[in-house]
């Protein structure tokens, strides 16, 4: 049983380290393509920030142990007969639930489409729930009249943060040219480029105290459910630490096909337009952090690049912004399906093989993808190219 839980401990770190490069584009999309900072000292400066911004709270990260499934009695503690196993089946679950998470990630970065990190976690993991313990094991609601469940913490979020973020990034920019009128253009754009290295910092921080959390949660109900853990209230130190590195190492490896997408495909940014993006969205994510809102820095970031073309009436490009809704409304029931699938098998074949196989399928899997991924690559050297319709 020890044995499993490594393996579901290392997936979980996996999937950090997928969310980290996923998500780089968040922070550092609008930098890189304004020339703010070079490619390279954009994910390095993102990396450590993360790992910092890791360390800052902990409410995402219990909000995940407990808003997903129902593992608490009515006195707050675990319910026993999800753990008379061993936790074996939990495991299974949170095993599956991952790998349907990371399947979809990669897939979405081969595409270059900046789908949600978060929300394919919650649906990998509410999948694989379904499959293994049914409809009425996930908690969907909060108790009584409490906002919480994966309704309150999950979705509702998850509809307001990518609106919100859009309305304070066009007025922000708005503001921005307002005051700014008149600057001469050179100073005003190397003006603003040193403020995107601020507030490009910011989102950073921001994310990393955010999506680092989320793993943190996931190996906690892992230790939970195996018998290594009884605080529903806090998080062991070294999970904190070893997300918080796994999150930064993939933050560094950098996903320069989303970044590509972000940087150039949906608005071609300004340096005063990267600087009131970045704001909103560092504003925006670290206010539902202290809330304990998992919500999706994705689709925060990506309103906010959508808001400053708005803002100014300058041109978006609705069919790539058609194509992140597309992933954006699939990802939650496609890593779902996945996760429940992943599931149905390993419970099929049964036993420590059963997790073996699911653990194999998934590491088949994303090697696959990044093996196609080769015939197109894109790196710190084309990053910057100019954007094609076709793209």
């Amino acid at each position: 049983m020890f044995i499993f839980l490594v393996i579901v401990v290392l997936t979980a770190l996996a999937f950090d380290f997928t969310n980290g490069f996923h998500d780089t584009a968040n922070a550092m999309a609008t930098s890189i393509a304004t020339k703010a900072l070079s490619p390279k000292a954009a994910v390095t400066l993102c990396a450590v920030l993360n790992l910092v911004g890791a360390f800052l709270s902990v409410e995402v990260a219990l909000t995940v142990t407990t808003a997903v499934i129902r593992i608490q009695t009515s006195t707050g503690g675990v319910r026993p007969e999800l753990v008379t196993d061993g936790g074996f089946n939990i495991l299974l679950i949170l095993l599956a639930g991952l790998a349907g998470a990371i399947i979809w990630n990669v897939l979405t970065w081969l595409w270059g489409l900046p789908s949600s990190s978060s929300h394919a976690l919650f649906g990998g993991l509410v999948g694989a729930t379904i499959a293994g313990l049914g409809f009425n094991e996930v908690k969907w609601f909060g108790e009584g009249a409490s906002l919480g469940g994966v309704v309150g913490k999950v979705a509702i979020p998850a509809l307001l943060s990518p609106l919100i973020a859009v309305i304070v990034s066009a007025i922000g920019t708005r503001l921005v040219f307002a005051i700014t009128n008149g600057v001469n253009q050179y100073y005003r754009e190397t003006g603003f480029r040193w403020g995107q290295i601020g507030t490009a910092s910011l989102v950073s921080l921001s994310h990393g105290t955010n999506d680092a959390q989320k793993t943190m949660g996931i190996v906690t109900l892992a230790l939970i459910a195996s018998g290594h853990w009884d605080d529903l209230h806090s998080i062991p130190f070294w999970v904190k630490l070893a997300c918080a590195l796994a999150i930064a190492a993939g933050t560094y490896i950098g996903g320069w096909r989303i970044i590509r997408t972000m940087g150039h495909g949906l608005v071609e940014i300004s340096s005063p337009q990267g600087m009131a993006a970045e704001a909103s969205s560092a504003a925006v994510i670290l206010a539902s952090s202290q809330l304990g809102f998992a919500l999706s820095t994705t689709h925060v970031a990506t309103g906010s690049i959508m808001g400053t073309g708005i803002g100014i009436g300058a041109k978006v490009r609705w069919s790539v912004a058609g194509k992140m809704l597309f992933a954006w409304l699939t990802t939650f029931p496609a890593a779902g399906l996945i996760g429940a699938l992943m599931y149905l098998i390993g419970n099929a074949i049964g036993g420590p093989v059963g997790a073996f196989t699911v653990f194999g399928l998934l590491g088949a899997i994303a090697c696959g993808f990044y093996v196609i991924s080769r015939r197109n690559r894109i790196s710190s050297a084309n990053v910057n190219e100019e954007w094609k319709e076709d793209a």
